[in-house]
């Protein structure tokens, strides 16, 4: 009898256990949804899908070089030889100050006719003076005393041209020994020097001793080898990297194209004029030279900052509204420095993150 009452229990709660199974509710399923905070929107950047043209970036070699047309070179003014070179290769000198000191023969010649002009120009003012004193007196006539008031005049014009040769020759900054000084004209640095103590300076020379600048402005120069020539006309965009300062970029344009191609590299030269404000830059340093050009055709164009490479994929994330973000795979044409060029993926208009834009991937990816 128990035992029939047992059997009657485990059957009983059998059927209780099944009934209640089959009335259970379901349990509701969550769906969560990525919603950038206020804290994260302020820690991304957005930029806008453009659509541009296609850009072609040539790396070129060059070199910095004194800008010709904003120098001064300084002459001598006579011949003779270098006593001192007071000024080196870099110096920053003041308007006025020396650079060299030449002991020059024609000076010292010059000074020896002041000599002889002073001595003249005494006697004929003695002259003059004693027939001037004689005409007054009656004694001498007219004429002997015009003629020794020309005579005087003679003697004055004698002696200032040779003060003028002194003056021309030693740049007024002359001695009776012989010697003269070289001055810089303006303030500046020395960019180049071709004399030394103990040259000498021939009157069929004709070289400069110095050439000063401001550096206020410097050419950079660039090989373009011949595979490279049709891509490079006046006017493109350039910006030079120089490899004392790889942090630094400095922008410019190409002002100038060279018409032939030096014989020993058979590379073609192209100038560009930059400025040089902060006296950064130094003549003959090395530089990498980009050039841009963007003469192509056209394709949409998206900031490089916001490209996610992922397992061989390049991703964007685009951004409508702090809760309207996804992921979109581009296609990759090729990438010219700050832009990069795709076929798909993105559309002109749509609005990407290019900073800390992973973090977001990495919050969407994880949905």
């Amino acid at each position: 009898m128990r035992t029939k009452q047992t059997i009657l229990f485990i059957l009983l709660g059998i059927v209780v256990l099944t009934t209640a199974c089959e009335h259970k509710e379901p349990v509701a399923e969550v769906s969560k949804k990525f919603i950038l905070s206020d804290t994260m929107r302020h820690m991304i950047q957005l930029d806008t899908v453009q659509n541009c043209n296609i850009s072609d970036e040539l790396s070129l070699s060059g070199v910095v070089a004194f800008n010709d047309n904003n120098v001064v070179k300084v002459f001598p003014r006579s011949s003779g030889q270098v006593v001192e070179a007071k000024a080196s290769l870099g110096d920053k000198v003041s308007k006025g100050q020396v650079l060299a000191v030449i002991h020059s023969a024609d000076v010292a010649g010059n000074y020896s006719d002041l000599n002889s002009a002073n001595a003249d120009l005494s006697i004929a003012k003695r002259q003059m003076d004693n027939t001037e004193s004689l005409y007054k007196s009656g004694i001498s006539s007219e004429k002997e005393y015009n003629e020794a008031k020309q005579n005087y005049e003679k003697a004055v014009a004698a002696k200032n041209k040779v003060q003028s040769l002194i003056t021309i020759n030693g740049g007024g900054k002359t001695s009776e020994g012989g010697k003269y000084v070289v001055t810089a004209p303006i303030d500046g640095y020395i960019v180049e020097k071709k004399v030394t103590a103990g040259a000498f300076i021939r009157p069929d020379m004709g070289d400069n001793l110095f050439t000063i600048s401001d550096l206020k402005n410097v050419w950079v120069y660039a090989n373009v080898y011949e595979a490279d020539i049709s891509k490079i006309k006046e006017g493109y965009t350039v910006q030079v990297l120089p490899l004392s300062y790889p942090d630094k970029v400095f922008s410019g344009k190409i002002d100038k194209i060279s018409q032939v191609l030096d014989p020993q590299s058979k590379a073609m030269k192209v100038r560009i004029n930059l400025d040089n404000k902060d006296m950064l830059l130094k003549p003959d340093m090395f530089a990498k030279v980009m050039v841009t050009n963007e003469e192509g055709s056209r394709a949409i164009c998206v900031p490089t900052a916001s490209i996610i490479p992922q397992e061989g994929k390049n991703y964007v994330v685009v951004y409508k509204n702090d809760s309207d973000l996804k992921v979109a795979q581009v296609e990759v044409l090729k990438t010219v420095g700050a832009r990069t060029f795709i076929s798909e993926g993105a559309a002109v208009g749509d609005r990407l993150i290019t900073k800390n834009q992973i973090l977001i991937f990495n919050q969407l990816t994880a949905q």
